[in-house]
């Protein structure tokens, strides 16, 4: 029954031992946001989509619908930055 306490056992992990014998991890080196190419649209995209002969003649809601979904199939979100849609569309803030 007592023979657990005689036998040689590691060090707990809040000891003074079994912190001494672990080694640091190096601090991980700072990476530049310049490091990554842009993952964006080019600005000829933009251009194109903002500038596009279709888009002239139409209201400005259905312009913005229009631009949203063109950069929606680039992969970008898109939220009518431009129109004051405060009266139109209702978005809801979420505390962070």
């Amino acid at each position: 029954m007592a023979l657990f306490v005689l036998a040689p056992r590691r060090p707990g992990r809040h000891s003074a031992a079994f912190l001494a014998a672990q080694t640091p991890e190096p601090e991980p080196a700072p990476v530049s946001p310049w490091s990554r190419p842009w993952r964006g649209p080019s600005s000829q995209e933009v251009r194109a989509i903002f500038h596009g002969e279709h888009t002239r003649e139409l209201p400005d809601l259905q312009r913005e619908r229009v631009w949203a979904a063109e950069f929606a199939a680039l992969g970008v979100d898109y939220d009518y930055p431009t129109l004051p849609l405060g009266s139109l569309v209702k978005r809801e803030r979420v505390a962070a």
